[in-house]
């Protein structure tokens, strides 16, 4: 743990989710994969495309419309509907199309589950502070062990911008009743999480994995920890 700035009294935790609590690059794969083997079976017309033409055509869709950006669910779902009508498919067909897709990616996307150890330390923290998640990403947290051990979790979408935007941080301040500088937030990210508490007057502690950037001075972070079991450092 290194400390950069004196942590002050804080009200209640906030978690990133992905890549902080769990390793979110295999289940991104696991999820990407079975999308497509479920547009294969269903839509043959798409065994044409591969997995980087969806993700070119999605870059397409959210550089006309920039504020897909910020709803990673409904970006995805429009590229499926898309995709599906320039394969050969009708308005209708492919409406109900990206609909099931969606709900298949999404249900491969949380097909799993925290580990014990997170989920032992979150209920060791949880004693002592309320805890919250706030997520740029679309898991369900109640399918990944997550539903206990967090008051509640916010996410990108529906009007609500992505980390590093204020968005989510003055929203969990407002439903938690406390100012920014009571909000101490853990994540992975220096652009998204560590960036945007700052940004929004909250406190933050960057987890630093191991294939993270070089710390860069404009966007310190109150303290670093390598570990996510560094934070039961808290409770003594």
């Amino acid at each position: 743990m290194q400390v950069f700035q004196r942590l002050r009294p804080f009200a209640a935790i906030s978690f990133d989710l992905d890549d902080t609590l769990y390793d979110n690059g295999p289940i991104i794969s696991q999820a990407e994969a079975g999308l497509l083997a479920f547009l294969h079976q269903e839509y043959p017309n798409s065994r044409s495309w591969l997995a980087s033409d969806w993700r070119h055509l999605r870059l397409q869709l959210m550089a006309v419309e920039p504020t897909l950006a910020h709803d990673p669910t409904a970006a995805r779902r429009r590229c499926l509907r898309l995709g599906l009508e320039r394969l050969g498919y009708g308005a209708e067909e492919a409406q109900s199309g990206s609909e099931a897709a969606m709900a298949e990616f999404l249900r491969c996307r949380s097909d799993f589950r925290v580990s014990d150890q997170v989920l032992d330390l979150l209920e060791r923290l949880g004693q002592r502070w309320p805890l919250i998640g706030l997520s740029n990403g679309n898991v369900n947290p109640e399918l990944i062990g997550l539903g206990q051990a967090l008051g509640f979790v916010l996410q990108a979408g529906q009007g609500v911008r992505m980390k590093p935007f204020p968005d989510m941080f003055e929203l969990a301040c407002e439903r938690l009743g406390i100012s920014a500088s009571q909000l101490l937030h853990v994540g992975d990210s220096l652009s998204a999480d560590v960036t945007g508490a700052r940004m929004a007057g909250c406190q933050s502690v960057w987890l630093q994995l191991p294939q993270a950037s070089p710390l860069a001075a404009p966007v310190l972070p109150t303290m670093t920890i390598h570990e996510l079991y560094q934070l039961q450092a808290m409770l003594t």
